[in-house]
């Protein structure tokens, strides 16, 4: 808890603020008296985000999800303003350390603990799916060790169970890499039990002090989560039983809250469920807050009056002067020194074909420029139009993905006012640190983008140079895969089912471009997908036969949905190329069988593996 700068507001909404809490990349939490002497936390959109749609969207969700939801082991929301010019969300204050700050400061928790932890978070996740929501965040900093057990909060991240609307585009991922499932960090379907996952990766870190799929950099840890099996050599047997179900590769093999309520049994009565030292932390904060609570409280003020009409249409010329002054300045950032053989002109180099050719791996494997210096790109990625750099020397803050061919979030771009090769850079945030891209020419709700989320030196700096490298590059020949016959990754998937027959499973409906890899058709609410993936392949439904031998795996999702996966090829590396059709609003009676139906259109055209 600390005290609040001077000339911060005492007042927000109803609530006199008393203290500082904490804060995290999207907000501050500061402490508030109620009218009727309750002690609430009241989270706020840091200043800069304010006028971020993207950001403000993502808060209104925050504040939906986090109203749904009202169990005894979260924080119940008493009040929120997404509306407001400085928006807020106020929920029932707690004390007790993050389960991060009391692992960190005192050690890992013994067995009966981490069983009475297992039990509260399975009763908070059975209240979660029960509201239809999937937290998708569920780590070690968004979890309250209380005098009567854990609180989950945090629903930032957290959407519908049947909600397919994204605050990013396909495939981005957003979460805490350490304790995502392999499906979220795949930027694939992600269920409820994608939760079970995260469970399975704190309960490991509680009982150990770190989490099972650790690495060096968030890039090796991703590749850990979806690629290797979790590291449980030192978590103890009671715990392990409890854990490794959860970490289950394969959804369909994870097992739900009820049955990990089930497996626990009912727990001891106890007064104290975690060791000493963390009550005593606990008393330490109720003792802190009774200090404050004892000081004079500031006194209520009502908020200023809005300023006149002429005021306001006065400040509103003087801004739009402003914004068109800073639009004429547009500073070109400078490419690389020695970027390789350059051929292609921007407009054909940034195609969808040509970047479907594209290795995201080695546009920028190398030294381009001095202020970036090495790079040095991740051994594996996950997806095949992304790529995690960082810088091979060691030296801090160069931390980075790019991607190709992403959707544009809605709302959230700006303009940069730079340019690089020709090319208006746009900035977007939703990383937390500083976001630098350019839109395709002919695809301009697809983009070229460095995802920067780091926040040393100057992420937008950083973001801009790289960018511009990475756009000089992407002239070269030099940045393509090579050659290869059996691959699926350069196919249009548009151009994939016969046009005829996909019209036809929907009625109608015409094809639509939606990520580098991903075609969509639509006739109202009605939707076909194709997306041709390469990551590692998990088998997580019902065989189906395709025909000539081949079989992939189907999934029902409703009535009228149903989706189709199979394997195209295996590769070396353990990873393998394969596709996808999905189908919803199917009105034939059996969207299954349109949806293989559709998939037999596909298979004559695509190349013979290999």
């Amino acid at each position: 808890m600390e005290p609040l700068d001077p000339r911060e507001p005492r007042q927000l909404g109803p609530y006199r603020i008393i203290a500082a809490l904490g804060e995290g990349g999207m907000g501050r939490v500061v402490l508030g008296l109620a009218p009727d002497g309750r002690l609430v936390a009241v989270k706020q959109l840091h200043p800069h985000f304010v006028h971020d749609t993207g950001f403000r969207e993502r808060f209104r969700r925050e504040v939906t999800a986090s109203r749904l939801v009202s169990g005894a082991y979260t924080a119940a929301v008493m009040d929120a303003d997404p509306e407001a010019e400085t928006p807020w969300l106020a929920s029932v204050f707690v004390t007790g350390p993050s389960l991060r700050e009391a692992v960190d400061a005192l050690g890992p928790l013994p067995v009966g603990a981490v069983r009475r932890l297992a039990a509260g978070l399975a009763a908070a996740l059975t209240e979660i799916h029960r509201a239809a929501l999937v937290h998708r965040d569920l780590k070690p900093s968004n979890i309250l060790l209380t005098a009567d057990g854990p609180r989950v909060i945090d629903f930032g991240i957290a959407r519908a169970i049947e909600d397919g609307h994204e605050l990013t585009g396909t495939g981005s991922i957003i979460g805490s890499p350490a304790f995502m499932s392999p499906e979220q960090a795949g930027g694939g379907q992600v269920t409820a039990a994608s939760d079970m996952f995260s469970l399975g990766a704190v309960l490991v870190m509680a009982a150990t002090g770190q989490g099972p799929f650790t690495g060096t950099a968030a890039a090796q840890t991703l590749y850990n989560v979806v690629h290797t099996e979790p590291d449980l050599t030192t978590v103890p047997a009671e715990i392990r039983v409890l854990a490794e179900p959860c970490l289950a590769k394969d959804p369909a093999l994870r097992p739900t809250p009820e049955q990990v309520l089930d497996f626990l049994g009912r727990a001891p009565a106890s007064a104290a469920p975690w060791p000493p030292a963390v009550h005593a932390r606990i008393q330490q904060q109720d003792a802190e807050v009774r200090a404050a609570l004892s000081l004079p409280l500031p006194a209520w003020r009502p908020p200023p009056r809005p300023p006149r009409i002429w005021l306001r249409w006065a400040v509103a010329g003087v801004v739009v002067a402003l914004v068109a002054a800073l639009t004429t300045a547009i500073i070109a950032t400078r490419g690389p020194d020695d970027p390789g053989v350059t051929a292609l002109p921007m407009t054909e180099a940034l195609t969808l074909d040509r970047l479907r050719r594209v290795d995201p791996c080695q546009v920028l494997d190398g030294d381009f420029t001095a202020d970036l210096g090495t790079l040095e790109p991740e051994s594996n990625p996950i997806q095949p139009n992304r790529c995690y750099y960082s810088r091979g020397d060691g030296g801090d803050g160069i931390d980075f993905e790019l991607q190709l061919g992403d959707p544009v979030p809605n709302g959230d771009v700006g303009q940069a006012n730079r340019s690089a090769e020709g090319m208006a850079l746009q900035r977007m945030t939703f990383s937390g640190g500083c976001d630098s891209l350019v839109l395709l020419p002919t695809q301009p709700q697809l983009h070229v983008m460095i995802y920067n989320a780091t926040k040393a030196g100057d992420p937008c700096a950083i973001a801009d140079s790289a960018l511009s490298a990475a756009l000089t590059r992407l002239r070269t020949a030099e940045v393509d895969r090579p050659a290869d016959p059996a691959s699926v990754l350069p196919l249009d998937p548009c151009a994939l089912p016969d046009a005829a027959v996909a019209e036809g499973a929907l009625n109608g409906g015409k094809p639509r471009v939606k990520s580098l890899r991903t075609c969509e058709w639509v006739n109202g609410s009605n939707t076909l997908t194709v997306e041709v993936k390469r990551s590692l392949y998990v088998a997580t439904g019902e065989t189906i036969d395709l025909g000539g031998g081949l079989t992939g795996e189907k999934s029902e999702t409703g009535p009228s949905s149903c989706r189709v996966t199979w394997q195209h090829r295996l590769l070396p590396d353990g990873d393998a190329e394969y596709l996808s059709v999905g189908g919803n609003g199917l009105d034939g009676g059996n969207p299954c069988e349109q949806v293989r139906t559709v998939v037999g259109s596909i298979l004559p055209k695509l190349p013979k593996p290999q």
